[in-house]
């Protein structure tokens, strides 16, 4: 896929024409249009069919979070919002990903860049058979690698060089700290998970699991921050990880 067509929905005008600026500075970005008003945005998105939706969360009459249980199956979902508590349920309606206002273009770039890797993989598996991507290699007998399906190719991904891990529906973004992109492979996130060693990796969300030497800050809130990003630690998985941070805390 050469270009991404996509939706910019914000009750705000001026955050709308950031985001078009944003929209026209990116190469492989086309936009279909722009709505402050969610009624009239879900009215055309079924016309449109964008690959991406830049959703506002917080707007009157019809949310964002709302809206996004509405949007074509087709059509992936990046939610914008200035309050971090949002951010936690936009993974509970597999949203590719959250933007935290104020949006540098950095991180929207990132971001799209993100997308346009998630739809070439899914272009280029249309039609085949789910099979396993990741070659079960990292387990607890030491091996310090295992090789990855990405970009048509068995990619050797280091232990050491995974931040996290990001799934995105039948998708998996493994996070490195040698590559800002990541690498994207159809997988599921049970069957990563089974293939890591457990004493360096955690699952602490359905759609996160960790390298636990890559965590810098435990907030107050009890989530983290792994490389700059927010991850949150649901209730399910809390308790594996306090029982964790407890053997590795001084008191």
């Amino acid at each position: 896929m050469e270009s991404l067509t996509c939706v910019i929905v914000d009750d705000e005008p001026l955050a709308v024409k950031m985001l078009e600026n944003y929209v026209a500075r990116t190469p492989f970005l086309s936009l279909s249009g722009s709505f402050t008003d969610s009624m009239e945005a879900l009215a055309q998105l079924p016309v449109l069919q964008p690959n991406l939706v830049f959703l506002d969360i917080q707007m009157p009459d019809l949310n964002g979070l709302e809206l996004s249980r509405m949007v074509p199956a087709s059509t992936r979902i990046f939610f914008t919002t200035a309050f971090k508590q949002y951010a936690f349920e936009s993974y509970e309606v597999s949203a590719l990903d959250y933007l935290l206002k104020p949006i540098r273009y950095q991180k929207f770039l990132e971001a799209v860049a993100k997308a346009q890797q998630w739809f070439s993989l899914s272009e280029g598996r249309s039609g085949a058979a789910s099979t396993a991507a990741a070659v079960p290699a990292a387990t607890d007998s030491g091996h310090p690698s295992f090789f990855v399906k990405a970009d048509g190719r068995m990619r050797k991904v280091a232990l050491s060089d995974i931040l996290y891990i990001e799934g995105m529906k039948d998708y998996v973004l493994i996070h490195l700290a040698s590559d800002s992109r990541g690498l994207v492979t159809h997988n599921t996130m049970k069957a990563v998970e089974e293939q890591l060693p457990s004493g360096r990796f955690m699952r602490v969300h359905r759609s996160f699991i960790v390298a636990l030497e890559k965590i810098d800050t435990v907030t107050r809130d009890g989530d983290l921050i792994v490389d700059g990003r927010l991850i949150p630690v649901t209730d399910s998985y809390r308790p594996a990880f306090d029982a964790y941070l407890q053997q590795r805390s001084l008191i």
